[in-house]
């Protein structure tokens, strides 16, 4: 668990040296990413600025850059929302996660060895743990962690920022599923990536990654119908 714990330090390390608006930006971002600001919650740009210690000018900025990435939505009045999933952007979220996330994995596979596999599999131990505590917000972040390190080693970065902007929009929605069901009920096709991984299979490493895509959001849609 050192790995991931030292990973987890140099990034709070990294976003500390950061300009103060992109402080701002990054700690909102992680705020909605990571489901600590709901689904449908309305907040104003105050209230923000209270809320992250900031000033006024940095915060409307990191608001502007969030709507851009379709994680927030303005609503006038200097009030934003994050935006609530409905099933027709779910499954417009689903088709695009699978056909750029496959991707991204069968890329991976072709670079990683099995020392990125063993840092892989060192995160989704801890990711294990996490599950077996019911520590969500863990969980969520281990969750990101695991993917987005594995989309890093694709050598596509236009395909992996877009990935990870996804992400921003079904992360919200991810929260309430482990308030509904609990993080024992979480499958992931873990596991069978990295075996694919490290035995340099392209195609079983897309297919888990497919999978791993299509049980997340089918407990999200699950979600969705409950409230309907």
């Amino acid at each position: 668990m050192k790995l991931v714990k030292n990973t987890a330090d140099q990034a709070g390390a990294h976003i500390r040296s950061l300009p103060v608006h992109e402080q701002v930006y990054q700690d909102l971002r992680s705020r909605i990413l990571f489901g600590e600001t709901a689904p449908g919650q309305a907040v104003t740009i105050q209230g923000l600025a209270e809320a992250l210690g900031a000033g006024m000018t940095p915060v409307r900025e990191a608001i502007r850059r969030l709507i851009s990435d379709g994680a927030l939505l303005f609503q006038g009045n200097r009030r934003v929302i994050v935006p609530t999933l409905d099933i027709a952007a779910l499954e417009q979220l689903v088709f695009i996660r699978k056909s750029i996330e496959s991707e991204l994995a069968r890329r991976a596979a072709r670079h990683v060895g099995q020392d990125f596999v063993d840092r892989l599999s060192e995160i989704d131990a801890a990711l294990d743990a996490a599950i077996s505590q019911g520590d969500v917000p863990g969980y969520l972040r281990l969750n990101y962690q695991f993917h987005m390190a594995l989309y890093a080693q694709a050598q596509a970065p236009i395909m992996a920022e877009q990935a990870d902007r996804l992400w921003l929009r079904f992360g919200p929605s991810l929260r309430v599923v482990c308030g509904r069901f609990g993080t024992q009920n979480l499958p992931d096709r873990h596991k069978d990536l990295l075996s694919a991984l490290a035995a340099g299979d392209e195609e079983g490493a897309a297919i888990a990654v497919t999978q791993d895509v299509t049980q997340g959001m089918e407990q999200i849609a699950a979600v969705l119908e409950i409230k309907e």
